[in-house]
């Protein structure tokens, strides 16, 4: 294959791997695999790169050198945050408020849980705190919700507060006071207080105010966000930056970029870390809203099967839904978030038999890339789905990574034989097509949970396929769930990656308020309201641009795109509505804001949708703003439909295959030589260095001009 200059380099590093993909000009994909490496990401950011490099004949240190952007989404704050192997960190906090981090938010004692544990109290037990109740301290203070200071900050009891935490050799101070988001003025002060006391013992830590990171309403969230971002970002910022220092070895002369929780892309260097952790997933959505753009399929529900985890979300009529206060890890968060689902099933998940009961369970916990399934003979000794898949004859034992790993099949047999088939008393490939048909049936469980939860009308959507495991299991996790189509890539093991190259460089900021819109309100208390919203649009958009100029950009290339959090006055939920101007020049403006949240809530909520302006009026909790740089991205190559007989060098021969109780031989092809027009009819296998797609009997797939493979059941 000619390629030409290369434009973009994705990286999403999994728990189990690390998954590049190298598109060019032309949008050509070369996709590389490599096992991730937790203590040393860099390390599989540069094998998995080079596998990619590798496809394309090309030389790793030329092609970072033409390199425009290289974007890594990482996993090692996450998986510090639950180890909690973090930072020892401190906190001053409003007096009265020290046991803040062990009351938590209620719902944090069962978040998470199975819907029996969810039902008995007797198994709610809240997370373990990133810090013990003895490094809090409180500072007598006190802010109303107005912004109006009731009582002043003691000064001494800052000081004293500080130097007794630095005693307990803290290496990070969090400052979270009441109502900061409305007047920063005690943390600031407790926070020279406390650098005073820094220079005085010659002591060089971080500080983090709360009302720096999430200015937002909602204390126990706002607490939670600066606890992790001081706590777990520390070490994935080594990471990032260990990731960026490989990349300027070989050549690569820019910053890499990481990507947002809500879909931008951010510098290594951001300060608000801690909106990466939940990144990884988010670049799939983004993938799956751009390609059905293409496709002209603008209502997708994804889902991700990659070794750990199985991600679900949604896009409808173009729209993803953003989640303003996730949970992550069992905490909540104020951290605008790009709404999914994860539930523990995937290629690495550990299948366990209990000996007594012979009660059979998948997971949670997952082998990982190390020491990774038992077939893949380093050091695994849990069977896991992956090891049920290879035993089967759906994974290719010469071919898995490419050929880099030889699968020990009898290993693998031995191990299920031993520890599944044996206590279930059934035969060995029985057990193993069990196992796979528990997890398949999980993962369509997730997929109803999205259909019925959101009120989707699976007839209006696609259901797009993706992860290394993904092709491998769709044909039953989606059979029979009625949606307009099916379908999987070619690149699909790096989809997410994909995704992530699709995004632009986006901060997203804002600030909580309580701005009450009167439906009587007079033109004087609306011009009121309109300047007040304006004065802070205009303090986020500078602040905005000089955080997208320190990074690099021009300010020209600054789009700026206002929005609102709005309720009817009265109700509990917000509804983010894009302003229709950067500016509210006029009265009409604000009542077009206005008329956008009412015909958005209508959408939303039609069955109950006219609670009246007349009756309630609006209130306006959060104002906020995206800044976007636009950036270069892949496109897809579209081309003419060919024969729908695949070349006869894309065909492997023949392998047997266990499906539904029966070894068939399936028809073995090679992804890469497919072609648009192709038709696949079942039982075959479809091989992919990366990823393998199966075809039972009675199923087949067609190859469209963008070459993504649609799946058709036969049933």
């Amino acid at each position: 294959m000619k390629q030409t200059k290369p434009l973009v380099l994705g990286i999403d590093a999994g728990g189990t791997m690390t998954d590049t993909i190298l598109v060019d000009k032309q949008g050509n994909f070369a996709v590389g695999k490599a096992p991730t490496t937790p203590g040393h990401e860099a390390e599989g950011f540069i094998e998995s790169a080079r596998d990619a490099t590798d496809l394309w004949n090309l030389d790793i240190d030329k092609t970072f050198e033409e390199l425009e952007v290289i974007l890594y989404s990482g996993t090692g704050m996450l998986n510090t945050l639950l180890s909690r192997t973090g930072k020892r960190i401190g906190l001053i906090v409003t007096r009265g408020m020290e046991d803040a981090v062990l009351m938590g938010r209620g719902m944090e004692s069962w978040t998470g849980y199975s819907y029996p544990d969810r039902l008995h109290a007797v198994t709610h037990a809240h997370p373990d705190p990133l810090l013990p109740r003895s490094r809090v301290r409180g500072v007598t203070e006190r802010v109303d919700q107005f912004g109006q200071v009731v009582i002043p900050a003691y000064e001494h009891e800052a000081t004293s507060g500080v130097k007794e935490l630095l005693e307990q050799d803290i290496e990070a101070l969090c400052i979270c006071c009441m109502y900061s988001h409305v007047n920063p003025e005690h943390e600031l002060l407790i926070g020279e207080m406390a650098q005073r006391v820094l220079a005085e013992q010659g002591v060089d830590i971080p500080i983090y105010f709360s009302h720096q990171l999430r200015p937002i309403i909602r204390e126990q969230s706002r607490l939670n966000s600066t606890l992790i971002e001081a706590y777990a970002t520390a070490k994935g910022r080594d990471q990032l930056l260990g990731v960026e220092a490989a990349a300027k070895q070989h050549g690569f002369s820019h910053s890499v970029q990481t990507m947002l929780s809500y879909g931008g892309l951010a510098n290594v260097r951001y300060p608000r870390l801690h909106e990466t952790m939940i990144s990884g997933p988010v670049g799939g959505l983004l993938g799956a809203k751009h390609v059905g753009e293409l496709v002209g399929a603008d209502s997708v529900i994804v889902s991700d099967m990659g070794g750990t985890s199985f991600d679900i979300g949604a896009v409808t009529r173009g729209k993803i839904p953003i989640d303003n206060e996730p949970t992550l890890a069992r905490f909540k968060l104020n951290l605008p978030t790009l709404a999914m689902d994860t539930i523990g099933a995937g290629g690495g998940t550990i299948v366990k038999v209990d000996p007594y009961t012979h009660k059979v369970s998948l997971g949670p916990e997952s082998a990982g890339s190390v020491p990774g399934p038992v077939a893949m003979d380093m050091g695994g000794t849990e069977p896991t789905i992956a090891d049920c898949d290879a035993v089967m004859g759906r994974l290719n034992p010469d071919n898995f990574l490419g050929g880099k790993v030889r699968l020990n099949i009898e290993k693998a047999k031995q191990v299920l034989q031993e520890k599944v088939a044996d206590p279930l008393g059934v035969d060995v490939y029985e057990a193993a097509e069990g196992m796979v048909n528990l997890l398949e049936m999980e993962a369509r469980s997730s997929i109803e949970s999205i259909i019925s939860t959101r009120g989707v009308d699976p007839s209006e959507y696609h259901l797009m396929s993706y992860g290394g495991s993904g092709p491998l299991h769709m044909a039953e996790y989606s059979r029979g769930l009625g949606f307009s189509g099916v379908m999987t890539f070619p690149f699909a093991a790096a989809f997410s990656a994909f995704g992530c190259t699709t995004a632009d460089y986006l901060h997203r900021h804002s600030q909580s308020v309580h701005i009450m819109i009167d439906p009587d309100a007079s033109e004087k208390d609306r011009d009121k309201v309109r300047r007040q919203i304006n004065e802070i649009w205009n303090e986020l958009d500078a602040h905005a641009r000089d955080e997208l100029i320190s990074e690099g950009h021009d300010s020209d290339a600054v789009i700026c795109e206002p929005f609102a959090m709005m309720r009817y006055t009265g109700q509990l939920e917000d509804v983010e509505v894009t302003a229709p101007a950067v500016k509210l020049e006029s009265d009409d403006d604000l009542h077009q804001l206005t008329q956008a949240f009412e015909t958005l809530y209508e959408t939303i909520n039609r069955s109950v949708s006219n609670y009246g302006e007349a009756e309630a009026g609006f209130t306006i909790m959060e104002l906020g703003l995206s800044a976007r740089v636009e950036k270069v991205k892949p496109e897809l190559t579209r081309r003419p439909l060919g024969s729908a007989e695949p070349k006869s060098e894309a065909s492997k021969g023949t392998r047997f295959m266990y499906y539904n109780r029966a070894w068939h031989e399936a028809q073995l092809w090679e992804m890469d030589m497919l072609e648009p027009g192709n038709v696949l009819e079942g039982p075959a296998i479809v091989e992919h260095p990366a990823t393998t797609l199966v075809i039972p009997t009675g199923d087949r797939v067609r190859v469209d001009e963008w070459t993504i493979l649609h799946y058709e059941h036969g049933d």
